[in-house]
């Protein structure tokens, strides 16, 4: 195990700081950077690569950080100084350990193949926040996978793993490049499993959710959050559906991670019925 001390601001350090902030470089270097207790152990339960470990000798470390740097292996632990480690962290509370892992390749096989999967689609996310809730709610509620589609937010981004929870490392999560990748893997998927069906979100009022029967295998298609489903992905839908909102309501639409959550609930009450 090699272990390199970073006193200043130097090439090691530089390197940390964009895969922390730039999104071109985090994937020309294939890594990303990841704190907290929950991220770090999630990501080593489900078998994350990791390629460095960052501490501070400064700061005395916990039991568990102790346990980590001992047992996870990876190629470099990097000893930082505390004032180092506490610019590159994303808490007010600087974190113990921070790391580097490899990001996984968009490939459709890592998404689960249940007999009656739930996969999830994200048209074009802008905000991290909502990006990582979905992750985290589609993990909660079973779902086998989430796809997201066209230029948007970044799934390595800090934000959006931080906002997920720990749930980032435990769901599926690939990168589509273009709609015809997107329609020929939902070919696939019905060549597969008899009866799947790609479901819209919307909200405009079209099918109550109730009303839509999701105990068939099931893609949603969840939109922007401004400006909803691509037109391609609306017309490649089976059904256009809606969550109903009271009549007293002066809301024109939810949040759309909550939107989200409302709908994989929707999934789960009625498959628990069978």
């Amino acid at each position: 195990m090699n272990t390199v001390r970073v006193m200043s601001k130097n090439a090691a350090y530089q390197k940390f700081e964009v895969l922390r902030t730039n999104r071109n470089k985090r994937y020309r270097y294939g890594e990303f950077l990841v704190e907290g207790v929950r991220n770090i152990n999630q990501a080593i339960r489900n078998g994350w690569q990791f390629t460095s470990l960052l501490y501070s000798p400064e700061t005395p470390l916990s039991r568990w950080a102790q346990e980590v740097l001992n047992t996870v292996s990876c190629d470099t632990h990097y000893q930082l100084s505390a004032n180092l480690m506490q610019e590159l962290s994303g808490k007010t509370d600087t974190s113990e350990l921070l790391a580097t892992l490899r990001m996984r390749p968009d490939d459709p096989a890592l998404l689960r193949a249940s007999s009656c999967p739930l996969y999830i689609l994200f048209d074009r996310p802008s905000n991290h926040g909502n990006l990582g809730s979905i992750i985290r709610s589609a993990d909660a509620l079973g779902a086998d996978g989430l796809i997201l589609t066209g230029h948007g937010v970044d799934l390595y981004q800090p934000e959006v793993i931080t906002a997920s929870m720990g749930s980032f490392f435990n769901l599926p999560a690939i990168r589509m490049a273009d709609n015809g990748t997107v329609f020929d893997w939902i070919a696939r998927q019905r060549e597969l499993h008899p009866g799947f069906q790609v479901i819209g979100t919307t909200a405009h009022k079209q099918l109550n959710i109730t009303q839509v029967d999701f105990r068939l295998p099931t893609l949603l298609m969840i939109g922007n959050e401004t400006e909803g489903l691509c037109r391609a992905f609306k017309e490649g839908c089976d059904l256009l559906a809606t969550i109903p909102m009271a009549d007293t309501s002066s809301a024109s639409s939810f949040n759309v991670a909550c939107a989200a959550t409302v709908m994989m609930y929707e999934v789960c009450r009625q498959r628990a019925q069978e």
